[in-house]
């Protein structure tokens, strides 16, 4: 199995489209499929490792998928986190903005968000 054959077999386990994959990493709709050899030039190969949370040897040999050496979170739930992250870019900026936020600043917004939440599940039921 090539390189092309193990993203395209990661995503399909996970249910990513390769073209969100695609999309996501700035790549032309159709690229991954057309790679003739199967091989990916080595920062491609990088980047595709590091979004589907796997080493890049795995994607070249399919040795070590994700051995305790090769993780990169400690937890599912934290790279899952991560990982939305890494797709929303909405989440992104209040991520950024929370890291300078004071406790007051995080407790207020998180009861703020909270209440919009509760109002929209009450907005819902009608």
């Amino acid at each position: 199995m090539n390189s092309v054959e193990r993203v395209k077999e990661i995503c399909k386990e996970r249910k990513i489209p390769i073209s969100k994959v695609e999309r996501d990493l700035g790549y032309a709709n159709g690229y991954i499929g057309q790679l003739k050899k199967g091989v990916f030039p080595a920062d491609r190969l990088l980047d595709i490792a590091e979004y589907l949370g796997v080493t890049s040897e795995y994607l070249l040999t399919g040795d070590s998928k994700e051995g305790d050496e090769a993780r990169y979170y400690l937890n599912n739930e934290t790279a899952e986190m991560a990982q939305k992250l890494f797709e929303n870019k909405d989440l992104r900026v209040l991520f950024d903005a929370a890291k300078d936020a004071t406790p007051e600043d995080l407790e207020t917004t998180y009861n703020m968000l909270m209440a919009l939440k509760k109002k929209e599940r009450d907005n819902n039921e009608f």
